[in-house]
């Protein structure tokens, strides 16, 4: 996941706004408690998130992916005063540790937490969005694409995390089923006619696209 040089990447980190407190706690308890940490967002990631959604002013987001909830409360901060962020996952071990964080956050009252599987829920979903953001297993991740396209407005954004997969989508020798459906997401949003793109080489890879 490390594709510039870690001096620099420490530079950047130094040089960007840092964490809110709440946000750095989180960032702790999760290395500290919880299994796969490098899934967070973290420190560089969150602050890109989080400027994204102040610029685009949201009154809809809706993240399918909680984990520990760290790019949630990024993407939180850019909401509109009445604005509301739906965040979707699967994983209810987690549940007590997100939503705890979450209530100590002053954004919680914007912050709609789901617990079940995204492909179910999805399709109920009413609102129109401003923004997407997707994060949550890799196999699925054209399936959330298409479910979610015809709920995003005009203009609006969907943001997919780990498109470039550690490296692995530019590795001939990778060919295992994750690698390929992201190879195959990229492939298909970069041809969408639909929307504008551009794949961001920050931390592990972020796909933008703007619904045209």
């Amino acid at each position: 996941m490390e594709f510039i040089a870690p001096e620099i990447d420490e530079y950047c980190a130094e040089h960007t706004s840092p964490e809110t407190e709440i946000l750095a706690k989180l960032n702790r308890e999760t290395h500290a408690k919880v299994l796969q940490a490098r899934m967070l967002s973290g420190h560089l990631q969150g602050r890109f998130l989080a400027m994204l959604s102040q610029m685009i002013q949201p009154s809809n987001i809706l993240e399918i992916g909680t984990y520990t909830g760290y790019s949630a409360l990024c993407l939180a901060e850019g909401l509109k005063e009445n604005g509301k962020l739906i965040t979707l996952d699967i994983n209810e071990e987690l549940e007590n540790f997100v939503r705890g964080f979450f209530k100590e956050s002053p954004l919680n009252d914007k912050i709609d937490f789901r617990i079940g599987n995204a492909l179910e829920m999805i399709p109920t979903l009413t609102q129109t969005f401003d923004l997407v953001f997707i994060d949550a297993d890799k196999l699925n991740y054209t399936n959330y694409y298409d479910l979610v396209f015809e709920k995003v407005r005009q203009g609006g954004y969907i943001i997919s995390d780990n498109v470039l997969w550690s490296g692995k989508v530019v590795d001939k020798t990778k060919n295992d089923k994750d690698t390929l459906a992201i190879r195959a997401f990229n492939h298909k949003l970069h041809n969408d006619i639909r929307v504008e793109n551009i794949l961001l080489p920050i931390r592990d890879g972020l796909m933008i696209v703007r619904k045209v």
